[in-house]
């Protein structure tokens, strides 16, 4: 029988150098050209307004039906911008704070930010939040030390302008609250445009990174690692036409800000904002958007596509409409189970008859952020590809796995802490080759067939010992757990540091709870760990699991903004739980009850 074909993701195909080293590592080299013409944020923006001004840039979601802008105007509305931003005294060195969800306004404010050579930096919206932690702002603003501040909703963020991380500092707002708020539409009224003014090496973004490991670090990305970044991505397609995608992927992350926003800037394409979560009860929005509009490029946390995979898989028309014109399907920020892919492709076997390739990518704030990805057809979950053009990776031993480091032109120039006056720039954490070390492992698939690709392997920090020493891979086990529960479960938390055995804390969807019921739910969980634990060794094997009964606290960081858990957060943060999993309290449930090595009895 002939498999089903693939719909062509329009892939350029690319020969690599693999060189295996001695001491069991590899260095793996992208050595395909790619398009240098762009070397400032704005560039690609003053280009698109050239060649297709009429082509829409972004659409957000306005009542019933979409606020568009064009290519030209918002060439147009984001040069007179820059001109009353230079005349507030913003420019190189003097950043702009942006405290404000994804919209056309902040798109507008901070490529005008940029257009001067100001750096713009967007710090996630839930430091604006009403009873947000002051600390993560403080911290914040002292690292950036702006020189102005701008919010979408000037109201909605009282709290955090009254702080004394941001007194007396000027005011932008897309909607003012006082008097001495300054509008952003009167901005674009009294100002004169001008040309882009940056320099490929003047700071565009500093960009907060997500603080799993620490206090967050303010990563310095330049005009030129980003344009570049964003030529290296384009590489990878043999695609002429402009990409269209609905996504919510917040612009305070690089994964936002720059493997969507500019990358479809670059290619001339249309970003649909989506204001939806990929959380229960916040998705509705993403839904009624990809109702409405069908994509060519759709990428998402896989909290997201376990919310979005019911949808489909119970509505034909919104399964047609979504997959009418999508060529490649993509996942970032945490691994995907492959349960979860293998339920969309499907629904997508049924509404158009082919596979949808189902890809990823690795990258990291510091690296730009893309530095690998997929770009081949593939039904296999987990993978991360292969680099970029123009990228260098080496995997490194280190602990037993391999470290994954990356080299190329879109490199960060390293962290600014405006604290330090006297030396406000570190540098990144650097190999003898000047590779950057991501604390992040991978695996080639088949070192035998190294063109299979890299799977990840989970983050170095993340990993933990079981009390017997036994080391446990957090990462490749929570996607191993969560394919095996067969979509009871939206995300997991895993314990077991110091523990005799592994156990789980779950997030469950409160639809599926209530479709299946308590104890079917607490039944499923039961038999798809038993399954796992039949064919794993005892660092794989999970004997504990507790439905936790509410969701992950994103104001206080558990889940971050882009939709994946802080694992080291979460457990600090629900200590009292994992206790309770580690009873013999009847609500946790006990997935191997034959007594074998690493069982906790009960108390």
């Amino acid at each position: 029988m002939t498999p089903p074909p693939f719909r062509d993701p329009r892939f350029a195909t690319f020969d690599y150098a693999f060189d295996p080293q001695p001491d069991g590592g590899w260095v793996i080299s992208n050595p395909a050209p790619f398009y240098q013409g762009f070397v400032t944020t704005n560039a690609a923006l003053d280009h698109w307004a050239r060649a297709a001004p009429d082509r829409t840039w972004l659409a957000q979601r306005d009542g019933e039906g979409w606020r568009r802008l064009s290519f030209a105007e918002a060439r147009d509305q984001v040069a007179r911008l820059a001109g009353a931003l230079a005349g507030l005294g913003l420019g190189p060195g003097k950043p702009l704070l942006i405290l404000a969800p994804n919209s056309i306004d902040h798109a507008l404010i901070a490529y005008a930010a940029m257009r001067i050579g100001a750096p713009a930096a967007p710090v996630s919206p839930q430091y604006a939040q009403a009873g947000a932690d002051p600390a993560r702002l403080a911290h914040a603003a002292a690292l950036i030390g702006p020189a102005a501040v701008f919010v979408g909703d000037a109201a909605a963020a009282a709290e955090a302008l009254a702080s004394t991380s941001l007194n007396g500092l000027p005011v932008i707002a897309a909607k003012p609250a006082a008097p001495s708020h300054l509008a952003q539409a009167a901005l674009l009224r009294v100002a004169a445009p001008i040309a882009d003014q940056a320099r490929p090496d003047d700071v565009a973004r500093l960009l907060l990174t997500s603080g799993s490991t620490g206090a967050p670090k303010a990563v310095i990305c330049a005009h030129r690692t980003i344009a570049l970044n964003a030529a290296q991505v384009a590489a990878c397609f043999a695609d002429p036409d402009p990409p269209v995608a609905v996504n919510s992927a917040p612009w305070s992350h690089s994964l936002g800000a720059h493997a969507v926003l500019h990358s479809l800037l670059h290619r001339g394409g249309t970003l649909y904002i989506d204001a939806g979560q990929p959380v229960p009860g916040r998705f509705e929005g993403t839904l009624r958007n990809l109702a409405e509009v069908s994509p060519t490029y759709q990428t998402m946390v896989p909290a997201g596509w376990a919310l979005l995979a019911p949808a489909l898989e119970r509505d034909e028309a919104l399964a047609r409409r979504f997959f009418r014109h999508v060529r490649i399907l993509q996942y970032s920020g945490a691994g995907l189970a492959q349960d979860l892919c293998d339920r969309i492709q499907a629904v997508a076997l049924r509404a158009i008859g082919a596979h949808v390739t189902f890809a990823a990518g690795y990258g990291a704030t510091e690296t730009g952020p893309a530095a690998c990805t997929v770009h081949w057809p593939t039904l296999r979950a987990g993978l991360i590809g292969l680099p970029i053009p123009g990228t260098t990776i080496r995997l490194a031993p280190q602990d037993g796995r391999l470290e994954l480091r990356v080299g190329g032109p879109q490199l960060s120039p390293g962290y600014f802490d405006a604290r330090d006056a006297g030396a406000p720039i570190r540098s990144l954490s650097l190999d003898q080759d000047g590779l950057c070390r991501t604390g992040d492992a991978a695996r080639l698939v088949d070192p035998g067939q190294p063109r299979l690709g890299l799977a990840f392997d989970g983050r170095l920090v993340e990993n933990f010992k079981l009390a017997a020493a036994v080391f446990v891979n957090a990462g490749a086990l929570r996607l191993a757990a969560l394919s095996a529960l067969g979509g009871a479960a939206l995300d997991a938390v895993i314990c077991g540091e110091d523990r005799p055995a592994v156990g789980l804390l779950l997030f469950v969807d409160p639809q599926a709870r209530d479709r299946l019921g308590e104890a079917a739910l607490r039944d499923q969980v039961r038999a798809g760990l038993i399954r796992l634990n039949a064919a794993a060794g005892l660092s794989g094997r999970i004997q504990r699991a507790l439905i936790l009964d509410d969701a992950p606290d994103a104001a206080s960081g558990e889940v971050t903004d882009k939709g994946y858990i802080n694992q080291a957060l979460a457990r600090r943060r629900r200590a009292a739980r994992i206790e309770v999993l580690y009873s013999d309290d009847p609500a946790v449930i006990i997935a191997d009850g034959s007594g074998s090595e690493g069982e906790i009895p009960p108390r």
